[in-house]
């Protein structure tokens, strides 16, 4: 059975031009085109279509989508160089989950900040000598001196 583009992209909650934009950068190897010029789908292509979407929320930007199913297409040859991308993607993503608990804890500081301007009905609150320990940690100030 084949699929219309518009169909497709319905069914995968994409947009055509996504799909057409796949198509073009290489990443649909196996799509067909009727004589008129009509991309045709299957769903061997659908298939490769939710691959491409997994490889997609892996964090995989497309360049390295590409590389991967160049890859995929040495076969077994290429085994330990695909685990070698994962692995690097996680460390990836490791780094990028630290760096948003850093920021979680610069929001809560912040957060924290305003709660104690409204308590005492003004915004310079760094008397309160923890709150300035704690930004200056955060916010590495130790060397410098702000006011606010």
């Amino acid at each position: 059975m084949t699929y219309t583009i518009g169909k497709v992209a319905e069914m995968m909650g994409l947009t055509t031009h996504t799909l057409r934009f796949y198509d073009k950068e290489g990443l649909l190897p196996n799509v067909s085109k009727a004589k008129s010029g009509v991309r045709q789908f299957t769903d061997a292509d659908i298939n490769w279509l939710m691959m491409l979407e997994c490889l997609k929320s892996t964090g995989l930007q497309l360049k390295d989508i590409k590389h991967y199913i160049n890859l995929l297409k040495k076969g077994n040859s290429s085994l330990v160089e695909r685990a070698e991308m994962f692995k690097e993607q996680k460390i990836k993503c490791q780094q990028e989950i630290k760096a948003l608990k850093q920021t979680m804890k610069k929001l809560d500081f912040k957060i924290r900040y305003y709660e104690e301007a409204l308590k005492h009905g003004e915004e310079n609150v760094f008397k309160n000598k923890e709150l300035v320990r704690e930004r200056d940690k955060l916010f590495k100030l130790n060397k410098v001196r702000i006011s606010k």
